[in-house]
């Protein structure tokens, strides 16, 4: 016990610096041990301890599920009353929306603003669009302002280019491997301004944050990212960029916000506030209790956690996970954000069933759901690196968002579809033609009755599809908060509610077909429900931008309540996954992930290795080894200008390997060996033990000498031979979660490869391959 690091003063472990990676291993072995010290008590108080040390967990799932519900609520009413501010406001209750100023439809107390001025200089139906506008407007430009307000600016040598969706994000001209020192040269003395990449600047509450949140999930340390500020200014941020009108949602910017609630709540227990692997476990549940509250679909937030965020998932963190979207379910239909008591804005039932003939139609739509998703995903990709890069865009992010809000308002006040809320629009092309779902009142008149009504509609959702489409590539990667699920199912819906009436347009005008059987005489009308036509391409456009396969389709069942079209839903659902990776093999988040330069690595997507640990192994730096062959005492002057290479490498979670005779013999991390040095009191003249000696180790002090550097040393990094298969390196890195991997060549070292090398090299084969 002795010889582990992670049990030697525990305490004095320094904490994960910014942008570090999580060292899983440590963090393992450190919980082990501080186990086993509160079960060593065998008493009555002892055994309380370890009982409430195993409920920590479940208190905080259920305190994140409560707050994250009460999140959703706040979000929910607000935007709804903000939302129609746009066109009027109530004259009963000024903080009511107009549904529940007028429960029964229209009525005295809700006031148009040409209702409230008494001058019209254009006429009443300009000054409700003028108001419209300047509010689309001031919402946006507002909740932009706001936004900014989390910049934060990064120093070059992270070697990142943006931390928010940001794909117009160029890269980094300079590479880690790029860096050569010489070891009598202080690194500071060498730095070349030139060659130095600009400090990178990113808005933690921008975009949606779901991106950012896997990658911290998977071990990354994004300080900041998850703190209380970033939560309230994103809430209130949020609200403002939903209620402008924006083609954006909240679903995603939900995600963020309920893993902020579990990094918060975190705070309150030391077990998982001090250990990060721990702390994981918690951000895991919370961000999946997210999705339960933005869909209200509690067993999809479970397998949204474990298909798209969740990078270590073991089954005890699936159980602990169900439980917090459980929790946070029934918050949300006790707080009732709608007056209904339902768990979300709308809730379809579809009373007539599907037919054969249909599936033919499904598996189009599927297709079609699919190729939408994926070249929405490369139009986001270029409208961003031809309209994101031009210098006074980049350099003001608000004028983008000005011109973005001008653009919805002008385009949108126009359509009676566009002009709804993301989330009513939704549902009225998801609706039947009954009575069977709140929103099946044919207001928008989206349901003939007859052959001769089928062609206008079909007009007005076509130009209602491409206004959709084109604002939603426009308005990615702002910077408000914004969602894409909720948008990307809109402009599918619209797709699938076109395909729905030409089929059913088609039953009507061939109705003696063989293969449509009595449909064309069944029900009223026919049998053919555009509405299901509507919510399976929404499904599957919203699969093709995120990848969500059985998580989508559990999502479109909890929606729909209905097992008829649980086969339907997953059959169009898997269609668009293989027609979108066979148009653009990454999702959205995949897109970001890899343009941003995170050290993710991918563990649901491993590349065909045919090398070996040979290929990537860096060759040995005298400046990145400490040598102790002559003696186990190292100048600290010495530390400290290794520790300045690895920083200048963008190594901050990286180590330097101690050598004897070429043998490795031990690993002092960057941050120890920078939180080491840092507590010497003069360190120009100070001289550090780097290995044990064994007069020392049985001198017994009270207070450790700051120059034995030995307890911060570990002893036996995870070592791998030169002739290693690179599967094997990879599973290393997956499975264990490592920063880095010695290597070593018939007994001796032979070189470090870090975590972000073999990220690298992995992008780097994918791309070459592809």
């Amino acid at each position: 016990m002795s010889e582990s690091k992670g049990s030697i003063f525990p305490d004095e472990r320094v904490w994960y610096d910014q942008f570090t990676s999580t060292d899983w291993v440590h963090d393992t072995i450190a919980d082990s041990h501080r186990v086993k010290a509160l079960r060593s008590r065998k008493d009555f108080w002892g055994r309380v301890r370890v009982a409430f040390d195993g409920s920590q967990g479940w208190i905080l799932s259920a305190l994140s599920g409560f707050v994250v519900a009460l999140i959703a609520y706040t979000v929910d009413v607000s935007e709804s009353t903000v939302f129609d501010y746009k066109d009027g406001y109530c004259a009963r209750a000024w903080y009511l929306d107009e549904k529940k100023c007028c429960p029964r439809g229209a009525c005295e107390d809700w006031k148009s603003w040409s209702q409230a001025f008494d001058y019209h200089p254009f006429g009443e139906k300009w000054t409700d669009f003028s108001i419209y506008l300047l509010c689309v407007i001031g919402f946006s430009c507002l909740s932009c302002w706001i936004t900014l307000w989390t910049k934060t600016v990064v120093p070059s040598a992270y070697r990142l280019t943006t931390l928010d969706e940001n794909l117009a994000a160029e890269r980094v001209p300079l590479l880690a491997d790029d860096v050569h020192s010489d070891d009598n040269v202080s690194p500071r003395q060498q730095r070349d301004p030139e060659r130095e990449s600009p400090p990178m600047v990113y808005y933690s509450a921008a975009g949606s944050g779901v991106a950012e949140v896997r990658v911290i999930l998977s071990g990354f340390v994004l300080h900041g990212f998850l703190g209380f500020k970033t939560l309230v200014i994103k809430m209130v941020a949020l609200i403002l960029s939903v209620s402008s009108g924006l083609s954006l949602g909240k679903e995603g910017p939900f995600v963020h916000m309920a893993t902020c609630v579990g990094n918060i709540a975190c705070r309150l227990f030391t077990k998982y506030d001090r250990n990060d692997a721990k702390r994981r476990e918690v951000l895991s549940a919370a961000a999946a209790a997210g999705v339960a509250v933005a869909f209200g679909a509690p067993l999809g937030g479970v397998l949204f956690g474990l298909e798209e965020v969740a990078y270590f998932f073991p089954a005890k963190t699936l159980f602990r996970t169900f439980f917090c979207c459980i929790i946070a379910a029934l918050s949300l239909k006790f707080l009732n954000p709608y007056g209904t008591h339902k768990i979300v804005m709308f809730e379809i039932r579809y009373l007539v069933d599907w037919e054969y003939f249909e599936l033919l139609s499904f598996v189009f739509v599927g297709i079609l759901g699919g190729a939408i998703g994926a070249l929405f995903i490369k139009a986001s990709k270029y409208w961003a690196h031809s309209f994101r890069r031009i210098g006074v865009i980049k350099a003001y992010p608000i004028l983008e968002v000005f011109l973005v809000a001008v653009t919805t308002g002008l385009m949108s006040y126009w359509n009676g579809l566009t002009k709804l809320s993301v989330a009513k629009l939704l549902l009225s092309l998801a609706s039947p033609c009954d009575d069977s779902t709140d929103g099946s009142k044919d207001d928008l008149g989206l349901c003939p009755s007859s052959v001769n009504d089928i062609p206008p509609i079909l007009l007005t959702l076509f130009v209602a599809f491409l206004i959709k489409g084109f604002l939603t590539i426009i308005t990615f990667g702002i910077k408000v908060p914004a969602g894409i699920y909720i948008p990307s199912m809109v402009v599918g819906g619209l797709l699938g509610r076109i395909i729905g009436h030409l089929v059913q347009w088609l039953v009507l005008v061939a109705p003696g077909w063989a293969i449509f059987g009595n449909c064309a005489t069944a029900s009223d009308g026919t049998c053919i429900q555009p509405g299901v036509y509507g919510l399976i391409a929404a499904g599957a456009t919203m699969c093709g931008v995120t990848r969500l396969s059985v998580t989508l389709a559990v999502i479109l069942f909890e929606l729909t309540g209905s097992l008829d079209y649980v086969l339907p839903f997953s059959l169009a659902v898997l269609v668009a996954k293989w027609t979108a990776d066979a148009i653009e093999p990454n999702s959205i988040y995949d897109l970001l992930t890899s343009m941003n330069s995170y050290p993710f690595l991918d563990n649901k997507h491993k590349p065909v290795f045919t090398g070996d640990l040979a290929d990537i192994v860096p060759r040995v730096r005298r400046e990145r080894v400490i040598d102790i062959t002559n003696s186990p005492i190292v100048p600290a002057t010495s530390l400290r200008a290794k520790l300045e290479t690895l920083h200048r490498a963008g190594e901050l979670d990286g180590g330097l390997p101690i050598v004897r005779r070429d043998v490795l013999v031990g690993l002092i991390p960057a941050p120890d060996l920078e939180y080491a040095l840092d507590q010497l009191v003069d360190e120009q003249t100070s001289l550090c033990l780097m290995d044990r000696v064994p007069s020392i180790d049985e001198d017994e002090e009270d207070e450790p000498d700051p120059t034995d550097f030995t307890r911060y040393i570990d002893p036996a990094p995870v070592t791998l031979d030169v002739r290693s298969p690179l599967d094997l390196v990879y599973e290393c890195f997956v499975k264990l979660g490592l920063r880095y991997i010695c290597v070593s060549r018939d007994g001796k070292y032979a070189g470090l490869v870090h975590k972000k090398t073999f990220v690298k090299y992995m992008r780097e084969l994918e791309e070459s391959e592809s």
